[in-house]
């Protein structure tokens, strides 16, 4: 588990265009952040920049004690579901499960065992033997946070993982993802999440909310 703090985040475009004006927050290890705000205010984006994906503009984040603004995605300890969970068609829910594992090169034998504790956790032990066309769309989803689970990261990020869902099952799920961050800070593992939902109020995934206005930190608390 690890402690994010973003110091005077920026993030400006080429054209010009300020996407992120300067965003102060400090998230504490093992804390559930939800950050909440219109389409367009830069929810992604803050994401991605915490993930490596986006450049840093301005200001600099912190995981740990690590400076990571210069540093590669893989080296920031970082899991990321996104909207389109992106599983390989060819592959079973097993494989899906193991594939970032075995690009590390783990011993099988742990790769096994990550795998395991990973489908129990999400109750996938039945479906480890399935491809994803064979997979209903909560059983899918449950698939991506899977495959963030085994790679035992200090951060979990969650951008929108359930607006291809209906009503009924995104109403499960968030009871689902809940529990699930309690569960794994019970058992020791890490559970530091910001979860990006674009439903106007956090209050129903039990997180602190940081709310954002056209791209500009609004509260957090």
């Amino acid at each position: 588990m690890a402690e994010v703090i973003f110091n005077k985040l920026e993030k400006v475009y080429s054209n010009g265009f300020k996407a992120v004006h300067g965003i102060d927050l400090k998230i504490a290890d093992g804390e559930f952040m939800v950050i909440v705000g219109p389409s367009g205010c830069a929810k992604s984006t803050t994401l991605r920049m915490l993930a490596g994906l986006e450049t840093i503009s301005g200001g600099e984040v912190r995981i740990g004690d690590k400076i990571v603004n210069n540093l590669a995605p893989k080296s920031r300890g970082i899991a990321m579901v996104f909207q389109n969970y992106a599983l390989y068609p060819h592959m079973t829910v097993r494989e899906n499960l193991a594939f970032g594992l075995k690009l590390s090169k783990l011993p099988k034998a742990q790769i096994d065992r990550q795998v395991e504790e990973a489908a129990k956790i999400l109750e996938l032990e039945e479906l480890l033997d399935r491809l994803p066309r064979q997979l209903s769309g909560g059983q899918a989803q449950r698939v991506a946070v899977g495959r963030a689970i085994v790679k035992k990261p200090d951060v979990f990020l969650f951008d929108e993982p359930l607006s291809n869902l209906d009503a009924k099952l995104r109403a499960s799920m968030r009871i689902r993802i809940s529990d699930l961050h309690k569960q794994l800070k019970k058992s020791g593992k890490p559970a530091d999440h910001r979860l990006r939902h674009p439903r106007s109020d956090g209050s129903d995934d039990h997180g602190r909310p940081h709310l954002r206005d056209e791209a500009r930190p609004h509260y957090a608390g």
